[in-house]
């Protein structure tokens, strides 16, 4: 009977050990976030080339999701801007208000653990970016739908697919994009002015193009270009310039009202 016990004890001990083991890791799981983009730094001197080109300042309010140890947020702060950095891993953030801390600048910055995609993005003037390809293009329609007009859009490292940036560089050996939110123009509009016309645009990210009846006749819409609420193109040899606000395009002489 001892000699029995004595197998069994080993053997009931080996499961016990192999179901806490078991439970542990599962909860060690449970408790770490699952990242989607692996955590780099972005040097300091990409940080200080995105900032250049999206021109942070005072009074612009900069959002960067992933941002890390949060060196866009602390020095876009620097530069008189208000900053707002999620991240998902816990560590993150703690590294992000601590640098906040050194540089004096945690009455103008925040940091929350929270899922990027669940985030609202319409009370940004800039946001920042150095995610994936992939991630880009899943958040890339949220920001051109509540995002307004002119807002400023910085990534390192990858791209928006074939939306098109207004500048891309090459820092250091590392890739800069810089988009700027286009205003909605396509669909159909009647400008009232010297000349009366009505456009039919057909927009893509930036750019358009379309019909333009004017005088009885239909001609091409050429070189539709947006810089966020501004509007440039041409209708029979004639360069059109406004600005767009909601389902209105007011120019010089000219108003245009979308159908």
């Amino acid at each position: 009977m001892i000699s029995r016990l004595v197998s069994i004890r080993p053997t009931v001990y080996a499961l016990t050990l192999a179901a806490g083991l078991a439970a542990a890791t599962t909860v060690h799981a449970q408790q770490e976030p699952r990242l989607d983009v692996i955590y780099v730094p972005t040097p300091q001197e990409v940080v200080d080339r995105m900032l250049e080109l999206a021109k942070v300042g005072p009074g612009d309010y900069m959002i960067d999701f992933g941002c890390g140890d949060g060196r866009m947020v602390v020095s876009a702060a620097k530069r008189g801007a208000r900053g707002y950095g999620v991240d998902i891993n816990p560590q993150r953030i703690k590294e992000a208000n601590e640098n906040a801390a050194k540089a004096g600048v945690t009455d103008k910055v925040e940091f929350k653990i929270a899922n990027l995609f669940e985030e609202d993005l319409s009370k940004a003037d800039v946001m920042a970016m150095y995610l994936l390809t992939d991630i880009n293009l899943r958040l890339r329609p949220k920001i051109l739908d509540t995002m307004k007009p002119g807002t400023r859009i910085v990534s390192h490292a990858f791209d928006m697919g074939d939306w098109k940036p207004e500048v891309h560089e090459n820092v250091s050996g590392r890739n800069v994009y810089f988009w700027i939110v286009p205003a909605k123009v396509g669909g159909k509009w009647q400008i009232d002015g010297a000349q009366k016309m009505t456009l039919d645009i057909d927009q893509k990210y930036q750019f358009f193009t379309g019909k333009a009846e004017i005088g009885g006749k239909t001609v091409e819409i050429t070189d539709g270009q947006l810089k966020g609420a501004d509007i440039s193109f041409k209708v029979d040899g004639k360069t059109y310039t406004g600005k767009v606000s909601g389902d209105t395009i007011s120019g010089d002489g000219w108003k245009a009202t979308k159908a």
